[in-house]
């Protein structure tokens, strides 16, 4: 009917467009990782905002992976999902790097706010003093918190298909809908918290150091400061107020995400996915030109492309 040829139509356009942000977001994140492993082979260490943005791109690189590899199963040889375990797997690690990549932005957030933000209190001053040293636990923590949740959903998934499926002789065929709503709650609920958890952090943050930035950038404009440190503050400023709306849309859209996928609603699902996987790279690429290292490679990269390019 016209109805179902409008309805795939729209499918496949968007799918085409996922696909497009999942592989400009892997190659954004695998620059990342690249440039910042490539320094650590030369210096032999890392500071902390490196091992931050070197977890964060390792983490979105992944999770970009397996939903590069679910979506082309899906959409090319969706009876391939049904194969016992390949869904679990796929969406158990693609948990775990998501859940990552919530955690670990949330933590180079709280580590801005920590490291440039201005406060006389005893506390934040001891945080100050010892968050060098408190990072690598954070990424841990992190890491480790991300692996429970990937089992927990590998768990739930496992459990609806024994209880929900029809298996052939074989016992490796699944046969019959899963019902999500009647298994998936608890893990909508844990996911849900993760996200509002993650999301309070950054809000807090990026608010906090919003306000110390604003309050400095006022107190050089009346004391007559260097227009250059009043550049680095205003630029500091757009960074995280970036950050800060671009996490508040990928939140309400991965919120959007759960409430969707337990009505079925296609199109409004495919519309939250074209958010959610448009922020991993848009954000990485964020960063990238808020890093002087970074940025500096970038260019340097893209001016030998395109010096080669004339050259042909």
């Amino acid at each position: 009917s016209p109805h179902q040829s409008n309805v795939t139509s729209y499918g496949a356009t968007t799918v085409a467009i996922i696909t497009l942000e999942i592989f400009a977001g892997m190659w954004i994140n695998a620059f990342i990782v690249c440039v910042i492993s490539t320094a650590w082979v030369k210096k032999k260490t890392l500071n902390s905002n490196e091992k931050i943005l070197l977890l964060l791109g390792g983490s979105r690189f992944c999770f970009l992976c397996f939903s590069c590899v679910y979506s082309f199963l899906s959409t090319i040889y969706p009876y391939y999902l049904l194969v016992h375990p390949v869904m679990q797997l796929l969406l158990g690690a693609s948990s775990i790097f998501n859940c990552s990549n919530l955690w670990i932005s949330a933590c180079l957030c709280v580590f801005y706010c920590i490291k440039i933000a201005n406060v006389r209190n005893w506390f934040f001053t001891y945080l100050k003093v010892k968050i060098d040293r408190i990072v690598p636990w954070l990424l841990l923590g992190s890491e480790v918190f991300s692996l429970v949740i990937g089992i927990f959903a590998y768990n739930i998934i496992g459990k609806a298909v024994c209880e929900n499926i029809n298996f052939t002789c074989q016992g490796t065929v699944w046969k019959a809908n899963i019902r999500t709503e009647e298994h998936f709650y608890p893990l909508y609920f844990l996911t849900g918290f993760v996200y509002t958890i993650s999301f309070m952090a950054v809000i807090f943050s990026a608010v906090f150091l919003l306000v110390s930035l604003w309050r400095h950038k006022y107190k050089m404009q009346t004391n007559s400061m260097s227009s250059l440190s009043m550049d680095a503050h205003i630029k500091a400023m757009k960074s995280i107020l970036s950050f800060l709306v671009m996490y508040c849309i990928n939140f309400t859209f991965s919120i959007l995400t759960l409430i969707y996928s337990t009505n079925n609603k296609t199109h409004l699902i495919f519309l939250t996915y074209l958010i959610l996987y448009a922020f991993p790279g848009v954000h990485s690429l964020i960063l990238i030109l808020s890093n002087p290292s970074l940025e500096k490679t970038l260019y340097r990269i893209l001016s030998c492309v395109k010096c080669k390019v004339c050259m042909r």
